[in-house]
C-alpha cells in the first residue's frame, strides 16, 4: 500500500479535482459506461469512465483509478511507483481537461448477424479509414438475425444500436415496415440495381449468398440428388436431409420464399412430408453442414458460404443449386439500415456509406465467405457469375415470414 508524503498528498488532491471534473464533464448517465481515447504528446491515453454513484477512470493500463461521488473525490491508484503514479495521473487528467489534447469521437454501435469473422475484417478496414470507433454486437448462430431484431424492437424507445447489418434481408424489411429504420439513400449505392435497394431508402442490400444443397461427393453420387427444392420432400431425400431450424436465419427466409412462390397449401404439404420423411433439424446452417461431414446425413440445405468455409478446412463437400420452381434458387443478400432514433445519425450514415460501397462488396467476395456482388460491373471485374435466381420479390417473401413460422411451429417443430 502506497502512503503518500504530505507534498504528494497535495498533488493527489489536485489530481482528484481534475479527475472529478472529467467525470462530471463526461456526462455519462448513472449505470452507463463510456470510453475516451486522448492523443497526447507521449502517445495515446485511454480512459474508461464508469459512472454510477461512483465514477471510475482507468488510464493507460493502470489497474484502478477511482473517483467516488457524491461523497467527494477519492483517488485510489494501485501498483504504480509513487513518482510515476502522480506524474502519470497528472498527465491523464490534464489531457482529460483538454490541455493540449483532443478528445476522440464517440463510438457508434453496430448490430450485425453477419458471421463475426467476416464482419470484423470489414469493420477493421472502416476503422483504418476513419477516426470512428465501432462497437460491434453479434449473436449466436442459432439465434442470429432473429435475436438482434428482437433487441431492436425492444429498444425502440431508446435505441442502443446506430446501424443494423443483417446477414439476410427479410427481417430488415419487416423492421422498416415497423418504422424502426431511418430512411437514408447512401450515395455509394447509386450503382446497385433496384432489386437490392428499398424504394423508400430504408435499407440497401449487398453481398449475395445462395441457398444450396450440400453433399459429400465421395459418399453421395451427384446423380442421386434432386434438381428442385420441392423434391426434398420425397421420402428418399427427406430421410437423408439435415435442415437448419426454419424459425431462424436464412432458412426462415427460404421457407417463407416457398410460401410466397408455391402458395400456403403446397408449402404446408412440403413441411408435412419433410416431417413424415424423418428430416433432421439442426441448430443452424453450419451445424447442418457438420451433419453431412460427420456422416449423420447425406445432404443438407445451407448457404454457399458454409460450404466454401468447410471446403477451405479440408472437408469433402460440394454443392448444387436447386430450382425453386421458376428457374432459379433463392439468393439472399446482407442488408444495411440505420436504426430509427439512433444516438449518432451522422456517424451512422458514414458507416452505412462504407458498408454498402463497392469496396466492401469486393472485400466480401474475397473473404472465405465469397459473397457474390449485386453490382454487375463488380461481378465482371472479379470474373464471378450470378447463379440462376428465383424472381420472387423480396417484399413478398417478407409478407410470408409470420405465416411460414406459424406453419413450422405447427408441423415441423413441436
Amino acid at each position: 500500500m502506497f502512503r503518500p508524503i504530505p507534498a504528494l498528498i497535495r498533488m493527489r488532491l489536485a489530481v482528484q479535482r481534475k479527475i472529478a471534473g472529467f467525470c462530471v464533464a463526461a456526462g455519462v448517465p448513472a449505470g452507463r459506461t463510456t470510453k475516451r481515447r486522448l492523443p497526447c504528446a507521449v502517445g495515446r491515453v485511454d480512459l474508461v469512465v464508469r459512472c454510477g454513484p461512483q465514477c471510475s477512470v482507468t488510464p493507460c493500463g493502470w489497474r484502478k483509478t477511482q473517483v467516488r461521488r457524491p461523497q467527494g473525490a477519492t483517488l485510489q491508484i494501485k501498483s504504480i511507483a509513487p513518482v510515476l503514479l502522480v506524474a502519470g495521473a497528472l498527465l491523464v487528467v490534464f489531457a482529460a481537461a483538454g490541455v493540449g489534447c483532443k478528445e476522440a469521437p464517440e463510438r457508434i454501435v453496430l448490430y450485425t448477424s453477419v458471421d463475426e469473422a467476416f464482419a470484423r475484417q470489414i469493420i477493421e478496414r472502416f476503422g483504418q479509414a476513419t477516426d470512428l470507433e465501432v462497437e460491434m454486437l453479434t449473436d449466436s448462430e442459432a439465434g442470429k438475425t432473429t435475436g438482434l431484431v428482437k433487441r431492436i424492437r425492444i429498444e425502440a424507445a431508446g435505441p442502443r444500436a446506430d446501424v443494423f447489418w443483417s446477414s439476410e434481408l427479410f427481417n430488415t424489411i419487416l423492421l422498416a415496415r415497423a418504422g424502426l429504420l431511418e430512411p437514408y439513400n447512401p450515395p455509394t449505392a447509386a450503382d446497385i440495381p433496384p432489386r437490392y435497394r428499398s424504394s423508400k431508402h430504408h435499407w440497401t442490400a449487398i453481398g449475395l449468398r445462395a441457398r444450396v444443397l450440400a453433399f459429400d461427393p465421395e459418399k453421395t453420387p451427384p446423380g442421386e440428388l434432386p434438381t428442385h427444392w420441392e423434391m426434398l420432400a420425397e421420402p428418399q431425400h427427406a430421410s437423408r436431409l439435415s435442415l437448419a431450424n426454419p424459425l431462424f436465419g436464412t432458412t426462415h427466409g427460404h421457407v417463407a420464399a416457398m410460401f410466397a412462390l408455391w402458395g400456403e397449401e403446397r408449402a404446408r404439404d412440403f413441411l408435412t412430408h419433410l416431417r413424415d420423411g424423418g428430416v433432421r433439424i439442426a441448430a443452424g446452417n453450419s451445424s447442418a453442414v457438420r451433419d453431412v461431414i460427420a456422416g449423420r446425413t447425406a445432404i443438407c440445405a445451407t448457404d454457399t458460404d458454409d460450404v466454401w468455409v468447410a471446403q477451405r478446412q479440408g472437408a469433402s463437400l460440394d454443392l448444387r443449386y436447386l430450382d425453386m420452381g421458376d428457374g432459379g434458387t433463392l439468393l439472399i443478400p446482407t442488408s444495411v439500415g440505420i436504426v430509427a432514433g439512433c444516438k449518432h445519425p451522422e456517424h451512422a450514415r458514414k458507416l452505412v456509406d462504407f458498408l454498402v460501397s463497392a469496396e466492401v462488396e469486393r472485400l466480401l467476395a474475397r473473404t472465405a465467405s465469397r459473397n457474390i456482388p449485386v453490382r454487375p460491373a463488380l461481378r465482371a471485374e472479379l470474373n464471378l457469375e450470378l447463379p440462376p435466381e428465383t424472381q420472387v420479390p423480396f417484399e413478398q417473401v417478407a409478407d410470408q415470414m409470420a405465416a411460414s413460422a406459424a406453419a413450422v411451429r405447427e408441423i415441423l417443430i413441436r
